[in-house]
């Protein structure tokens, strides 16, 4: 016991303060060392620790969870003493994976680089995982069951295993996550940090903004996803359009008007026919031998549709029209049989808390009315149905509420993006007058790549100063 005392004596003051704040609020937090959960470049230092921290603060029971950081210090002796402090999307995304990107980015030049996992995702303890979801979506296909009344019932199960394990859901929510960033900030005691952000995270970081700006230098937000946007209520909308927008590029730039000529007009006619149609494939799971008739409806081609990356989606309308539904459909099974395609427990969690919570039903069903090739499909993995079974409470009116910030941020997007449209970042202006817009014309969701990281580091050397941009693809406003 003593010389474990030690040893944790010894690995806390090797994760010394990166500055000297001692006035902002946050909670000053025990950190436990802990081995790195990625490999990082070994030419840099890192500092790899738990942060341990209350499951819930509603409740006083003193249970605690541990929530892993990956800190990259850059080499450069003379570098900024404001660190740039990255989490992920999802909700439910990993986000320690970034460190190992950072370690090869021109961004570690000039300051230290954070990622911090979120409560419940793939690294942190507890992590909100299980089979079950997967299993019951797994047996609605074997048996052709309703795919909504089954999840529903893989959700209680769900939810019933996390809860024997004696996790609390109702401590998994943005409300909470915040928290979990302000103790971090504060426990390493940084009096200044730029926040890095991508879809859900960029509207997390948004709400860390609105909690206490006082250590908050900036933020950069790619394709975020405020926490005031009911996603509900938009991304059926949020679809058709960027389809749209890709149907009309189809138009001007395709040399074979045969194939793609008024795509959009076949598409819409094509998927509002086969509404309530039943289609079958014979299927052969892995590792068996049996042949299973399985029913897919147009939901499911949707759902093909919404993962397939834009630049392909015209091809695959096309074939999807002609009849050739079976490769697509097939693939589509071999991940839902092979691998994990349910919605984390973390996702399901901060979902029903921040968005179900807080959706009209009634705004739902003008959706399909104005978009009825869309009606029933739920784009969202998680939806009412679901929360009503995980039944946990809401998070804070005041999160969902915008606010108005002079803090300065740069915010990036797709203009195809299917799911946050630029739409958000043109909100978020709004609020933020000294913040800054990129639009990147041949993108979707998640711009990344060279040309973002390049703005960010114009920008986090001077965040005031006016982002121009010489390509003519990208478009800063």
């Amino acid at each position: 016991m003593a010389n474990s005392s030690i040893l944790i004596g010894l690995l806390t003051l090797f994760l010394l303060p990166i500055s000297n704040a001692q006035s902002q609020p946050g909670v000053v937090r025990t950190l436990e060392p802990c081995a790195c959960p990625v490999e990082v470049d070994t030419s840099f230092r890192t500092r790899c620790a738990y942060l341990i921290v209350p499951e819930n603060r509603k409740q006083k029971n003193g249970k605690t969870i541990k929530l892993p950081f990956v800190l990259v210090q850059s080499k450069n002796p003379n570098k900024k003493k404001d660190p740039l402090l990255f989490t992920g999307g999802g909700p439910g995304g990993s986000s320690l994976g970034w460190a190992r990107g950072v370690a090869r980015s021109p961004i570690i030049n000039d300051r230290d680089c954070i990622a911090f996992e979120q409560r419940g995702t793939y690294f942190a303890l507890p992590r909100l995982s299980g089979n079950e979801l997967d299993d019951a979506i797994r047996e609605s296909y074997r048996k052709n069951l309703n795919k909504d009344s089954m999840m529903v019932v893989g959700g209680k199960r769900y939810k019933k295993a996390l809860e024997a394990k004696g996790i609390d859901l109702s401590g998994y929510n943005t409300d909470e996550t915040v928290s979990d960033i302000h103790d971090l900030l504060a426990t390493l005691q940084i009096d200044s940090v730029n926040l890095s952000g991508i879809s859900y995270s960029g509207g997390l970081m948004l709400a860390v903004l609105q909690k206490d700006p006082a250590r908050i230098r900036s933020l950069i937000l790619d394709s975020p996803l405020p926490t005031f946007v009911p996603i509900d209520e938009d991304e059926p909308a949020n679809f058709n359009e960027s389809l749209t927008i890709l149907f009309r590029h189809v138009d001007t730039d395709s040399t074979n008007k045969a194939l793609y000529g008024n795509l959009k007009e076949k598409f819409e006619r094509y998927f509002t026919s086969i509404d309530g149609k039943k289609f079958y494939i014979p299927y052969v799971e892995k590792g068996t031998t049996d042949t299973v008739r399985i029913q897919y409806t147009r939901s499911d081609l949707l759902g093909v549709l919404v993962n397939t990356r834009m630049k392909h989606i015209p091809y695959v309308i096309t074939e999807m029209i002609k009849g050739n539904h079976y490769s697509y459909i097939k693939r589509a099974l071999d991940g839902i049989f092979e691998h994990s395609t349910a919605p984390s427990g973390m996702r399901i969690s901060v979902y029903c808390a921040d968005q179900t919570a807080y959706h009209s039903e009634k705004v739902g069903h003008q959706l399909y009315d104005a978009y009825p090739y869309l009606k029933g499909y739920h784009i969202n993995d998680v939806y009412k149905e679901l929360c009503d079974c995980w039944k946990v409470p809401p998070i804070r009116p005041e999160t969902k509420q915008p606010f108005y910030s002079n803090k300065p941020a740069l915010l990036a997007d797709g203009e195809m993006d299917n799911a946050c449209r630029p739409l958000y970042i043109d909100m978020i202006h709004h609020y933020m007058p000294n913040s800054q817009r990129l639009l990147f014309t041949k993108y979707a969701h998640g711009v990344g790549g060279d040309d973002m990281t390049r703005f960010m580091q114009l920008f986090l050397d001077q965040p005031y100063r006016k982002i121009e941009s010489n390509k003519n693809d990208i478009i800063a406003y």
